[in-house]
């Protein structure tokens, strides 16, 4: 039966530090989280068309080059009258300078074009946990919500200024951080991560 045993050290399939310590946070501070650049992991091609997928990909991959158990996290956010853009592809619209304000101004301006009048879109959060050459479990979180412009808040990260969560009138972006964890679709992936894995 597959467990994570509290105070294990578990590398997070990441460069990204802010993402680490929201990792280390929603396991509730059990674990020792390290990130994949602190131990000079490359980073995989995203290759995958699901978040599962990559999720997946990405754990794999550092599990089994570090030789230790890996959890990694696929996320983004799709809207509904783009077809589900720009879902896998959320970070990437940022462009190489991860600029979010570009990225957030690009779904706008695609919507403006299409004369789109549907708001509604969700943000996935896919989780990950590899054990080297061995099994996976992968999980999945979602939370719905409409798009506002322009961006408001200056909190959290990526679309959050953009996206106010079903019933709420805030967006991510204003929220309290707290507030955020505990109905973000990273905190619902965890919910279920946990309840597979830990006791």
């Amino acid at each position: 039966m597959l467990k994570l045993i509290k105070g294990m050290r578990l590398v997070a399939a990441t460069h990204n530090p802010g993402k680490a310590r929201e990792i280390e946070a929603l396991l509730d501070g059990h674990y020792t989280v390290v990130t994949a650049a602190s131990l000079n992991l490359p980073q995989p091609d995203e290759t995958e068309q699901t978040f599962t997928g990559n999720a997946l990909l990405k754990a794999r991959h550092a599990a089994d080059l570090s030789g230790e158990v890996c959890i990694a996290d696929d996320s983004g956010m799709s809207v509904a009258a783009l077809d589900g853009a720009p879902g896998i592809f959320s970070a990437r619209w940022a462009g190489p300078d991860k600029d979010f304000g570009f990225a957030m101004s690009k779904v706008e301006q695609r919507l403006e074009e299409i004369g789109a009048t549907d708001m509604r879109a969700w943000f996935t959060s896919s989780l990950a946990v590899a054990w080297p050459d061995g099994p996976a479990v992968v999980v999945e979180g979602r939370v719905d919500g409409l798009l506002t412009f322009p961006p408001r808040g200056n909190r959290g990260f990526g679309y959050d200024p953009v996206f106010i969560p079903e019933g709420h009138d805030q967006t991510f972006g204003e929220m309290d951080p707290a507030t955020k964890d505990a109905i973000s679709h990273r905190a619902r992936a965890f919910e279920k991560l946990k309840a597979a894995l830990i006791d």
